[in-house]
């Protein structure tokens, strides 16, 4: 018996994707090559989102809608926040878990 599995389109939001530069970019003047995994490790991670979103837990936050987003970690300490509507996966924010809540794009 063949399983055909749902593809899902994924959307990064522009605000991720330049939060995702910026991580890479400090990163870079630290080590080329540790910048350079980092980016492969999150693009792989965010690409890996094409099939079976739903398998990472729900991102409640009490300033959140509950149940709207989800997220995977990335990279040892990078949050890549999501939600998914119909066949279609919204990157919101990708968080450097080292960080405070406060600079989520999510509460901007």
């Amino acid at each position: 018996m063949e399983y055909e599995e749902d593809i899902y389109t994924v959307i990064v939001a522009s605000a991720a994707n330049d939060r995702m530069y910026d991580h890479f970019e400090f990163l870079a003047h630290v080590s080329e090559t540790a910048a350079n995994k980092l980016l492969d490790g999150l693009v792989n991670d965010i690409r890996s989102l094409e099939h079976m979103p739903y398998r990472n837990p729900v991102y409640d936050r009490p300033y959140l809608q509950s149940g709207k987003y989800r997220y995977m970690m990335s990279c040892g300490r990078y949050r890549i926040v999501y939600q998914i509507e119909a066949d279609t996966v919204f990157v919101d924010d990708i968080q450097d878990c080292r960080q405070s809540d406060s600079r989520s794009l999510l509460t901007e």
